[in-house]
């Protein structure tokens, strides 16, 4: 079994709840339960150094070396800054609010450096993802754009392609698109509000439907755009950004980026290589109850 040599030490972190009654121990006896090897005593018996540390590699032991080995490995590759993890956390926690701490609790998670650790793991295995590719602050800014988008349009749904063509010269010579949306369009929902479709951002409609409309100004009325639906006459009335001054933006850069690696990155790709790194990084186990505990087969298949 590999494992990467110098993780000798297994971290995890305890929470030790004192119930106070007046009576506190002796030096003495804290003496003599160190000498004991004793971490705790009830009145019905001792609970040894040794005891603890079995305990907790066998419920923490595997998920907390999967993450330490995984942190050092991908550190020798990929950066991931303190300031990228506070922003991360400063994110979630105006998300949850007040509640943050009981949500950690909730999550296993116990208190706040112990979920540092797993936004670490996270932000590196998003850096290997995107190991190669060159995505700009312009290539973000122009997604976010498009994100921030707004568009007010109507539409015309008819089945034939000979419609919709008939349709638009009588849109040519002047007709009024409501009117021939209430007589002509197939889409029930709104034919008889003149085709509107209210506002809608990107991600809403069909590709076909959505680019066409997307390329499109107000006032702009398209050629037929055949969908799975049909064919489509679409009017666009309006555009509006939902972020105008951008402000927005720093607080989604990491999203918008990683949307565009998926976009780009083969997702078997991805996994192949992260796998690839564990695996050349890993040296060995040297905890005896952890080599059974911590199957590398498996760990690579957890990281898909």
């Amino acid at each position: 079994m590999k494992g990467k040599a110098g993780l000798l030490v297994l971290a995890a972190g305890l929470m030790v709840l004192t119930a106070c009654s007046g009576n506190e121990t002796d030096a003495s006896g804290e003496e003599k339960a160190q000498a004991d090897g004793l971490v705790a005593e009830t009145t019905g018996g001792g609970i040894t150094e040794e005891d603890f540390h079995e305990a907790l590699v066998n419920r923490y032991g595997k998920a907390v070396l999967q993450e330490l080995v995984t942190i050092q490995v991908l550190e020798e590759h990929y950066t991931v800054s303190e300031e990228e993890i506070d922003r991360e956390l400063e994110s979630l926690k105006e998300q949850i609010g007040d509640d943050f701490d009981l949500w950690l609790d909730h999550q296993g998670y116990g208190n706040e450096t112990s979920f540092r650790n797993m936004v670490k793991v996270t932000l590196l295995q998003e850096e290997a993802k995107a190991d190669g590719l060159d995505i700009s602050d312009s290539d973000i800014e122009e997604r976010y754009l498009e994100l921030s988008t707004e568009v007010h349009a109507r539409h015309i749904l008819v089945e034939e392609e000979e419609t919709a063509l008939e349709v638009m010269e009588k849109l040519d010579s002047g007709a009024d698109f409501a009117e021939l949306a209430a007589e002509y369009s197939t889409d029930s929902t709104n034919a008889g509000n003149g085709g509107d479709l209210g506002f809608f951002v990107t991600g809403v409609m069909v590709p076909e439907f959505e680019e066409a409309a997307f390329r499109m100004e107000p006032g702009d009325i398209s050629e037929p755009v055949a969908t799975q639906f049909g064919f489509h006459i679409i009017k666009v009335v309006d555009r509006q950004g939902a972020d105008t001054d951008g402000s927005g933006l720093e607080q989604h850069r990491r999203e918008i980026r990683n949307t565009i690696v998926d976009e780009l990155v083969d997702p078997a790709e991805a996994h192949s290589r992260i796998a690839g790194l564990i695996h050349d990084g890993l040296v060995d186990i040297y905890v005896d109850e952890l080599e059974e505990l911590f199957d590398l087969g498996d760990f690579l298949q957890e990281l898909d």
